[in-house]
Parts: C-alpha cells; structure tokens; sequence
C-alpha cells in the first residue's frame, strides 16, 4: 500500500480556479441535489445551502412534496422540483441539465426510493457524488454498483463504508479494500473520518484539515453539497474531492476559536464556507 499523499493548501493551489471577474450565474454551473424525506428534510436544506455557498451558479432541489414550503423558506436562492410522493421520494424527474448531481441525503430507504435510485441510475450520464442513504441502498444491491459511472463520487462514514466493502480487522486491511473497491467499480471513495482520506484506485490521500467539531449530525450532508457545487463548476472529480474536503475541514479550523467543539454544528460550516475561501486565496 503507497503512503498517503497530503492534502495541503499548497497542493489545493495547484489546480485551485479564482472565479473570473467577469462570469455569471450562467457558468458558474447549475448543481441538482435529490435529498429529502419526511422528518429529513433538513438534509436536503444543509446540502443545498452548502452546495450555493461554494460559488455553484444555480441550485435544484429535488425532494418529496413534504419538503416544498420548507426549502423555499429556509433557502429562497435554491430552486425546488418535488416528486409525486408525499413523504420520500419515488420517482426521480428532473426537467433541467446539470453540471453535477448528488443524491442520498436524507432520502431513507423506502422501496420506492430504492427502485427510483436503480431508475435514476441507469439514464444518469451527470457527474454525480452518492451519499447516506443512496450508498445504503447500493450495499443491498450490490449489482447495481455496476450502473455508477466512472469517477462517481462516493462519501460514506465508517459505518456506510462497512455495509459497502465487509467488515476490516485493521487499518490496513480497511485500505485494502477500499482500494480494490475503487479499482473495480472506477469510482473516488472519500472515507470520511478523522483524518478523511480520498481513496482514487491505488492512490490515497489524506486531508489535513478539520477537527473533532465536525463530529456532529449534518456534516456529512454540508461535504456532499460542497463537492457537487465543485463539479458542477467544472472542477474534474478527483479535484473536486480534495478541495471539498479541504474547505470542509477549514471551516472547522477557522470557527473552533469562537464556538468550541460541543457548540460547532453543520451550520457553522455553511457559515464559515466564505472565510474558508478567502484563506485558500490568502497570499502567505
């Protein structure tokens, strides 16, 4: 197994884009996220604001019709298509062309949901980041990994890392197979932890920023929305990847002095997005 490589702002600078003074919303990119079920629509709302947050031109939410008054009130920037359902989501429709997609925050696992992600899957030709509840699915239906286009961006935490590869008696072997995972399916495994490591075939790195604050419920959730908007500006996956989770632990680094572990929540990250930034852009 190589040694990781280290994600640093200095690696970050080699393929960071400044946005050009003179762009509009138009090519800034338009990013759909398909998140959401009932009693989880604040999901949808943390990896959408995110997603708009870093630079992405235009956001679509996709989300059952629970999730309709509370979107557009919690964001107005974003724009929202519901399904047919009530509370999850059973047939996944978008009526635009996106630069990105993300699906899985906070979908559940409902049947319905299952065969409208295999759906989903199998006409999807977009750049695409799968997370929560959509890589629950695909680990009980493994065949349908096979669907996943080549450098699919996939987020699981340990425990959604678990159900995807098997049971690790060590670090190593927890490697291992997440190498040969990537190798066989093409796809960027980004193993959220402490410290994350983005897992691309036989090359692994590791971030070098975040903390112990990140440890709270919808952080997950801001890294999905943070990636896609990165793809759907035009960022290549593998790029995308480092510099999400990159930004994502700044964030943290940045807001710990005034919020303190307990008190850091998805929010700050959101919050903090524009600081995170300016730091990457600082000449030091």
């Amino acid at each position: 197994m190589k040694d990781p490589l280290l994600i640093t702002k200095q690696e970050i600078l080699k393929f960071y884009k400044p946005v050009n003074p003179h762009t509009h919303k138009g090519l800034q990119g338009h990013a759909v996220i398909i998140a959401g079920s009932y009693g989880k629509i604040g999901a949808a709302v943390l990896a959408s604001k995110s997603c708009l947050k870093s630079g992405c031109g235009l956001v679509t939410t996709y989300t059952p019709k629970c999730g309709y008054q509370i979107l557009q009130i919690s964001i107005p920037e974003v724009m929202v298509v519901t399904d047919e359902n009530a509370n999850f989501i059973t047939n996944i429709h978008i009526p635009i062309s996106a630069q990105a997609i993300a699906i899985g925050p906070g979908i559940g696992q409902e049947l319905g949901t299952q065969k409208a992600l295999f759906e989903f899957l199998r006409i999807n030709t977009a750049p695409l980041v799968i997370d929560a509840d959509a890589l629950n699915i695909l680990s009980q239906n493994q065949s349908w990994l096979e669907l996943v286009p080549e450098n699919t961006i996939l987020t699981p935490h340990p425990k959604e890392l678990e159900r995807l590869i098997g049971k690790w008696n060590s670090e190593s072997e927890k490697f291992q197979k997440t190498i040969a995972f990537s190798e066989k399916y093409k796809v960027i495994v980004v193993m959220k932890g402490a410290p994350t490591h983005i897992i691309i075939k036989t090359d692994i790195y590791e971030n070098t920023t975040g903390n112990a604050a990140l440890a709270t419920a919808g952080s997950g959730d801001t890294l999905t929305g943070i990636i896609t908007s990165l793809l759907a500006q035009g960022y290549e996956p593998k790029y995308a990847a480092k510099l999400g989770v990159f930004l994502h632990g700044l964030t943290a680094d940045i807001a710990l002095p005034q919020t303190g572990y307990q008190a850091f929540i998805a929010s700050d990250i959101i919050e903090n997005l524009g600081k995170a930034f300016l730091e990457i852009e600082k000449v030091s």
